[in-house]
């Protein structure tokens, strides 16, 4: 059988549920990060394989599919072994309809509009792990984008109708996304949504003997709905959005899962030590140095790799050495 090629963003939401799907079904796939901070999407070569310039996009012989879903709906329908674990249960199965279910309601969720708004709106979060300066950040790289995206088109007859579809979606979603009633009306959807997987996950506590594994979100199985929810919480804790929708008391059962998933081998392969999600967001000049100056004996995406890793590491010293200055003109003020 002719291998899988992905090509993806390792901190994409996208791109991470269909990993994460590979991952859980033990999948040889051969894998090329499309470094989005150095808007490698939006190159000639990679906007000829997918016309709308987004990852992920899998390969697989004569086959190219280019969205997340219709990937990992590909990959249940094609690995049919025994040995492949399935992730969707078999139609006319009491489970598939739950799946169906809970898998296209945590898909419909705005990801991309939660993760830019609480960039643009860092006051919606609690306990973020997005640096203070990411905000202007952001903007500016939007507008270079689309400056850029200008450009490709006129460069690239044959590709200038997705190239200017691409920029008019993209001043769509900024309109959208740095409006801050939009925000927290989907915040608030997003409540909803959570409380009916609470309560889901209420009814499997309550149908599981005491004696045996916890179960996952539609049964004692991991599902494609378990691979979305999964991604989801990790990207809500990420933006600090964990305390508004679960700990403290509310939601225990999703707090629960959370802490479960967090430990399932599959998980922390792909997302374990992605803990820097959008530091590649919004450190785009470290990424764009490291393209003109990295050594290629090394490779870009190595140096890139240090670059961002070096960034988040100063970050999270500073904020440490901050948080201990305060604590001790505290202590002072407590002892006179």
């Amino acid at each position: 059988m002719a291998p899988l090629v992905l090509y993806h963003w390792t901190q994409s939401f996208s791109s991470q549920k269909v990993r994460l799907a590979i991952a859980e079904k033990a999948l040889k796939c051969e894998e090329h990060d499309v470094n989005l901070p150095l808007s490698e999407h939006n190159e000639p070569w990679f906007m000829r394989l997918n016309s709308s310039g987004e990852v992920p996009v899998l390969i697989h012989g004569e086959n190219i599919i280019c969205e997340a879903t219709q990937i990992i709906d590909y990959l249940e329908a094609t690995f049919v072994d025994e040995e492949v674990p399935r992730l969707m249960p078999e139609e006319g199965s009491m489970y598939y309809p739950r799946v169906q279910h809970y898998r296209e309601l945590l898909d419909s969720l705005p990801m991309d509009a939660y993760t830019h708004g609480c960039i643009l709106h860092p006051e919606l979060t609690v306990d973020s792990m997005i640096p203070a300066y990411a905000t202007s950040r952001i903007r500016s790289q939007i507008s270079n984008t689309e400056s850029e995206l200008k450009k490709l088109a006129e460069e690239n007859p044959d590709l200038q109708d997705a190239y200017i579809a691409k920029q008019k979606r993209l001043k769509s979603k900024l309109l959208d996304h740095d409006n801050i009633k939009y925000l927290k009306k989907i915040l608030d959807e997003l409540e909803k949504v959570l409380d009916q997987v609470e309560t889901e996950l209420q009814r499997r506590n309550e149908e599981t003997p005491e004696d045996e594994n916890p179960p996952w979100l539609c049964g004692d199985f991991f599902s494609l709905a378990d691979v979305s929810l999964a991604v989801t919480l990790h990207r809500l804790k990420f933006l600090g959005l964990a305390r508004r929708n679960w700990g403290n008391g509310k939601r225990p059962n999703l707090e629960a899962y959370y802490e479960r998933v967090l430990k399932r081998k599959a998980f922390y392969k792909v997302l374990g030590h992605v803990n820097n999600i959008l530091i590649s967001a919004v450190l785009p000049t470290a990424f764009r140095v490291a393209k003109k100056r990295a050594p290629r004996v090394l490779g870009t995406t190595l140096l890139v790799s240090v670059l961002a890793g070096m960034g988040y590491l100063a970050f999270m010293c500073l904020r440490k050495r901050f948080a201990n200055m305060i604590l001790s003109i505290r202590t002072r003020q407590n002892y006179f």
